[in-house]
């Protein structure tokens, strides 16, 4: 059965029609992209022929076969845009007609009319004996018309008819889905919610200095994407962001997202320029949700793979305190870990990292102390599969407490109807009975002969000993006192020759510098003994005094006595040690270092209840003591 495509419609999106919702084929198709899989179509009218590309969200249509060459299509959505000086009809969306059918007609291909015509010979050589064929075949007398419900034809407004080209950025771009994005088009215009906004961050690489900050963003058909800010851009816009508005953007420009850094489900990434615009939206528009969440089980959560990011919902049972931890670099952060459990029978550790202790962590913390359980719901945290799976907090994650929504209410109600009484299997790492929710608790031996600290990232646990020996050589340094934003630098300073104090990583002199612990412990318990490293906090727990102090009585007060009284005195004395582990190197000899990150008096009651917590559980108590 013949066809009648839409006469002139190759021409008409060229003049800038992107309402006719035209007919017409497609003579070829090719696959170009290398490490994105895309699709070029050439399209037909049966006159003149165009190319175009298809928009990534209609991948799926060419390799079911949906759409092949030969196929009649109707373009629903779609706008033609400039690249590198030729024009491109990008496809947004379409309705396949009829799958397979011979090509109609003998198209040329169509130029705008900035560009001289191309000669009908540039059309692929099975292309036109196709057509030549199909002409042959097709008798005039025979025509059926075949015509689906579409809008009357493009008639272009009055002041643009025989005109020549439409005048650049002449009218304002067209809004359209987050989803329908891709660098092809020329100008676009995106209406959505700003659901997160990163910190302002500053960088220094081989260019020189520089700053940045990203924001998401989600508009009313769930379409979300990230846009980033570079430098004088920054400047423009980062005080104008807020969480929760609503924006019309415009003029940025569309690159691959860095899946590392970006765990949107969006394959590209706006970078905003000198001459994007930013508009906010006044009135509010309730077609756009606040937030938009995939929960996940928990059931789930232990088989999802290490390192991917997802959100999670559950109830809050635990929270921990926050406790100080030493990064690689030196510098200190805080932790706090807590547990969640859902209708599905699991629970799973949840750790904040950084503000997140202060802030939500200690909300939540006061919350479950007065014997209240709030709902917890998790955006984008990252999942960790060392000894069993748990999630982690990262700069993207965000955290919402009793949050409304289905989800939140049916949490609820399965809690008070009984769900707090349901026992649940926890899907992270082992814990002792009896112990702290974030210890794993460790003999010396233990920690040699598991091979503790070998892998690629520390171990973290706890064990019970008893200082029997303190080296007093060299027990701390001096540290430099200046502040490098909200934190104290305590890099190792040098005393010049007119006696004041250098730190080379600040560039700076000063007056006095501080003095911090760098001791070298033995620790011994039943099982055997170790070398343990104590940094300032520690050191200040296991000595009971500052290290100026000690400082003062061994080299300027020279009291010798005092200073070795007070050693001797904190000899032993047995303690809770938290330790990080790990593997090292020095000179060319790898070493496994112990470092103290927490010390804790040994509480009599929760020890002997830990003891009598492993007798019930029959964990066997060989070298556990």
């Amino acid at each position: 059965m013949p066809v009648n495509l839409t006469r002139n419609a190759i021409s008409m999106i060229n003049s800038g029609d992107v309402n006719s919702r035209p007919l017409v084929q497609v003579v070829d198709i090719k696959l170009i992209g290398n490490s994105q899989e895309r699709y070029r179509f050439l399209l037909s009218d049966s006159e003149s022929t165009q190319h175009a590309m298809l928009a990534t969200q209609l991948n799926e249509q060419v390799r079911s076969g949906r759409v092949k060459k030969g196929s009649i299509i109707q373009l629903i959505d779609y706008i033609c845009s400039t690249v590198q000086n030729r024009r491109i009809i990008v496809v947004l969306n379409m309705e396949t007609i009829i799958p397979e059918y011979e090509i109609i007609g003998n198209p040329k291909v169509s130029e705008p009319e900035t560009n001289k015509s191309m000669p009908n010979n540039n059309l692929e050589p099975s292309v036109r004996s196709t057509n030549n064929r199909h002409s042959a075949q097709a008798p005039a007398n025979n025509t059926q018309s075949f015509r689906p419900t579409i809008q009357p034809a493009y008639q272009p407004p009055p002041n643009y008819k025989i005109q020549g080209p439409i005048m650049k950025n002449e009218a304002p771009a067209r809004i359209i889905p987050i989803a329908a994005l891709n660098p092809y088009q020329g100008r676009w215009a995106i209406k959505a919610r700003v659901t997160a906004k990163g910190d302002l961050r500053r960088y220094n690489n081989a260019r020189g200095d520089g700053k940045v900050f990203s924001f998401d963003l989600l508009d009313s058909d769930g379409g979300e994407i990230r846009v980033t800010c570079f430098n004088a851009v920054v400047d423009r816009f980062y005080n104008v962001i807020e969480v929760g508005k609503v924006y019309l953007i415009s003029k940025g420009s569309l690159k691959p997202a860095k899946k590392n850094f970006n765990h949107l489900k969006n394959e590209w990434e706006i970078f905003l320029e000198s001459n994007s615009t930013v508009e906010l939206c006044p009135d509010e528009d309730g077609s756009i949700p606040k937030q938009q969440f995939s929960f996940r089980p928990i059931s789930e959560i232990e088989s999802a793979e290490n390192d991917s990011i997802i959100d999670v919902i559950g109830i809050v049972i635990t929270v921990n305190p926050s406790v100080p931890i030493l990064r690689k670099n030196g510098m200190e952060t805080q932790r706090r870990i807590l547990n969640l459990k859902d209708a599905s029978g699991k629970s799973v550790e949840v750790t904040l990292w950084g503000d997140f202790c202060n802030k939500e962590g200690q909300k939540l913390q006061e919350m479950v102390d007065s014997g209240v359980f709030p709902v917890l719901a998790v955006k984008a945290g990252k999942v960790n599969d060392f000894n069993g799976k748990s999630i982690g907090t990262i700069s993207s994650t965000q955290l919402f407490i009793d949050p409304d929504g289905p989800e939140a209410q049916g949490l609820r109600n399965w809690f008070e109807s009984g769900g707090r009484n349901t026992a649940s299997i926890s899907i992270s790492k082992e814990i002792m009975p009896g112990g702290s929710k974030n210890e794993i608790r460790k003999t010396l031996a233990q920690i040699k002969d598991e091979g503790l600290g070998r892998s690629d990232k520390p171990d973290w646990v706890t064990a019970k000993a008893t200082v029997v020996f303190i080296k007093t050589d060299n027990f701390c340094y001096t540290a430099c006192p200046l502040m490098i934003g909200d934190r104290q630098c305590n890099k190792k300073v040098t005393q010049s020759s007119n006696k004041r104090w250098l730190c080379d990583r600040c560039n700076q002199e000063f007056e006095e510098c501080d003095y911090r612990y760098l001791l070298q412990v033995q620790i011994q318990d039943h099982t055997g003994l170790t070398w343990v490293t104590a940094f300032q906090e520690s050191g200040e727990d296991i000595l009971g005094c500052s290290a100026k102090e000690m400082y003062l009585l061994k080299y300027e007060l020279q009291d010798d006595a005092r200073f070795g009284e007070i050693i001797r005195s904190r000899l032993f004395h047995q303690y809770l040690f938290r330790l990080k582990i790990k593997e090292e190197l020095y000179g060319d000899e790898q070493r496994v270092k112990i470092t103290i990150v927490k010390v804790d008096n040994v509480n009599c009651t929760a020890e002997s209840r830990y003891l009598l917590d492993m007798v019930t559980k029959k964990i066997p108590i060989k070298k556990q003591f």
